[in-house]
């Protein structure tokens, strides 16, 4: 499997790298905070451990202020949503900047009416505004533009970067570095710009030893090789057709050259799942965008690992290392990939795990001191088509939940990312998540008559999926 990315090119955005550093300082001269006379801030109620001990961890800040923030991530979505409807014309993407005081920053191409609307709502004092040149509008026809004259669909390898306000077109899989067409798109009149992803791995390896009904996102599964081996993956999430019921994972930990027998899964002994080839998707050349296999569950195993009534909708947020409080968050559904926002506190739950002592658990190669279970971070960057997050993970993680756990939203599984060994010690670690809502549209465009959907907590009687 290929362990680098290839190089990538992007539509430049018209400002300047200073200015789209700058974008996130509400001190700018054309940037504004709401004054803090304005609305006060309602009681913020979200329960989230995991990701309040991240805030309060990384930038050192109390438990009512993590609250504060975590309210405020829970409500963006909310006000950009409504900001885009009132103001189509300047409105130009929302982010939160947890570096500069867990700040939401509303881009627009005139600030003034929007800053004024911003005065109405709660915790307006860390509501921001920054004036740039192109709307969301503009820049969701240009990607539209883009993508037509490259061949390619927007949201994979053409995205929209609202920090940076810019479109980016990612070169390697399906558009060539050298490609002549992207003369025709770049230049800076444009708004186009070239970067690189750096070399990254896949998470898959020899699994955790961990056993628990019912079966949730972020527990191990065990997947033979060809040559007699097992490696193993990280259940992502349950999906729902009818009532039929999959788990999803990465599609690299079936899919891969070492796999091309029917895969059947396990985990601690007793089956879970089996491959459908045409549930599979991995294209080495593509794999970064859509890398999922959707598997139903072998007969008898719905049984084994739920009993007649299926809490399905579970991810497992065991604290690493074990400790007091380790629970499971229920999804309630999934945040579309459009919606997603950088500065997002998010958490990622893996089974990746080396043994102290040799021979107690199968090792994964997640390398010594690394610890299975919840990892919380931010999201920094949708530009490639995934969801971009600073969270430690390793071999034996991939095909894990990301997932906001105030909210119990759905946001991806683990693809690949920055390579790494043993304890969490990088705070810039980069790892790639393949978003669930494209996961969802593309099995159910391209089977006809499919209607997957999020596994949720319920009681309706479940069998094994069948398709």
């Amino acid at each position: 499997m290929p362990n680098t990315f290839a190089q990538s090119i992007a539509v430049v955005a018209a400002v300047s790298a200073a200015a789209a550093g700058a974008l996130t300082s509400g001190s700018m001269p054309n940037a504004g905070r709401v004054p803090t006379k304005a609305a006060t801030v309602a009681a913020p109620v979200v329960h989230a451990p995991a990701s309040e001990a991240y805030l309060r961890a990384t930038y050192g800040i109390s438990a009512a202020e993590a609250q504060r923030r975590l309210a405020l991530q829970r409500d963006a979505p909310a006000i950009a949503a409504d900001l885009a409807a009132r103001f189509p014309g300047e409105f130009a993407g929302a982010w939160i900047d947890q570096a500069r005081g867990g700040v939401l920053i509303v881009a627009a191409t005139e600030t003034a009416p929007i800053r004024t609307n911003l005065l109405t709502r709660p915790d307006a004092g860390h509501l921001s505004t920054v004036k740039v040149t192109r709307s969301l509008r503009q820049l969701r026809s240009t990607a539209t533009e883009v993508a037509a004259k490259l061949g390619v669909t927007v949201g994979a390898e053409v995205a929209i970067d609202e920090v940076a306000n810019e479109v980016v077109v990612t070169t390697g899989r399906r558009v060539a570095a050298g490609d002549p067409r992207l003369a025709g798109v770049a230049g800076a009149a444009k708004g186009v710009r070239t970067v690189s992803r750096p070399g990254v791995v896949e998470k898959s390896c020899d699994p955790l030893h961990c056993f628990t009904k019912p079966m949730r996102g972020g527990i191990r599964i065990d997947v033979p090789r060809d040559n007699g081996t097992v490696g193993g993956c990280t259940t992502g999430f349950n999906l729902r057709s009818g009532r039929d019921l999959y788990i999803v994972t990465a599609g690299h930990c079936v899919g891969s050259g070492t796999h091309t027998h029917i895969d059947t899964t396990s985990h601690d002994g007793h089956p879970v799942s089996v491959e459908n080839q045409a549930l599979v998707n991995y294209d080495p050349v593509n794999e970064h965008y859509l890398d999922y296999a959707i598997m139903p569950y072998q007969p008898g195993a719905v049984e084994t690992w739920f009993g007649r009534r299926a809490n399905e909708g579970l991810v497992n947020t065991y604290c690493p290392g074990g400790c007091q409080g380790s629970t499971s968050v229920a999804m309630t559904g999934f945040v579309d990939y459009t919606a997603v926002q950088t500065g997002w506190v998010v958490c990622a739950s893996g089974a990746g795990y080396t043994p102290e002592i040799p021979g107690t658990y199968v090792d994964s190669g997640a390398g010594i001191g690394y610890k299975p279970g919840i990892h919380c971070g931010e999201v920094d960057s949708k530009a490639s088509g995934s969801i971009g997050v600073k969270i430690c993970a390793r071999a034996g993680d991939s095909g894990g939940p990301l997932f906001l756990e105030g909210e119990g939203k759905a946001l991806g599984i683990l693809t690949d990312g920055d390579d790494g060994s043993g304890p969490c010690t990088n705070p810039n670690e980069h790892n790639y998540y393949t978003p669930i809502s494209k996961i969802l549209t593309d099995v159910n465009a391209g089977w006809a008559g499919a209607d997957f959907t999020l596994g949720l907590p319920q009681t309706t009687p479940t069998r094994r999926g069948t398709r």
